[in-house]
């Protein structure tokens, strides 16, 4: 037994590990040549793993690209909502849309997956729903930290209040992004996108939601 329990262990670690570089290898690889150009054998080529190790961690390239779409995904949804945490009660709204446009345009490489994931989405309607479950997460991040500070932050009436302006962010980050995608110009992206948002955030006229 006392084999066994300290065995196990190592075998799920030496899992994950395989599984985590197999994704990383993966991502590096889909962002250089676009999903639809990438072999099993290319993935394993940039890992240093085998078919066999593959196969045993994934179904199929599919399944790979469903699983680091939802890790990325999932990464950058939680740093926005930590970056949106820093603040107290009352939101500072410079400051936190200069953390989160940090967050949102540091990866061309992940914008390039992003697109790729979009491009199959609008064909399919099982991968469209993962990605509007993200979308949906990530407004739903932005939303709620504006609900919070709803008392001190002043908003434009015209958003229709914390959802639409939660609506408005992620529309302007999908706008900023395009542009990125061509130029990459990674510093003009992020100062056009934090003109655009406090723009969008900030009540001009001084007045705040009722």
């Amino acid at each position: 037994m006392a084999v066994e329990g300290t065995t196990a262990p190592r075998v799920t670690r030496r899992r994950m590990r395989t599984r985590a570089n197999l994704l990383d290898a993966a991502f590096a690889v889909f962002a250089a040549k676009g999903f639809g150009r990438v072999s099993i054998e290319e993935v394993c080529e940039a890992a240093g793993y085998s078919r066999g190790a593959f196969y045993s961690n994934f179904d199929s390239l599919d399944e790979l690209f469903f699983s680091l779409y939802r890790q990325r995904a999932d990464l950058i949804a939680e740093q926005v909502a930590g970056a949106l945490a820093q603040d107290g009660p009352d939101l500072d709204v410079q400051a936190s849309v200069d953390r989160v446009t940090e967050v949102l345009l540091l990866d061309v490489d992940w914008l390039l997956v992003k697109t790729d994931f979009l491009v199959r989405a609008a064909r399919a309607p099982e991968v469209a729903q993962t990605l509007l479950e993200h979308r949906e997460r990530l407004r739903q991040v932005v939303a709620d930290r504006l609900a919070r500070a709803a008392g001190g932050t002043a908003l434009p009436a015209v958003l229709g209040g914390a959802d639409g302006a939660a609506r408005a962010v992620v529309a302007a980050y999908d706008g900023v992004t395009v542009q990125l995608l061509l130029d990459k110009d990674v510093e003009h992206a992020r100062s056009w996108l934090k003109q655009l948002l406090t723009a969008l955030l900030t009540d001009g006229s001084g007045t705040r939601e009722q």
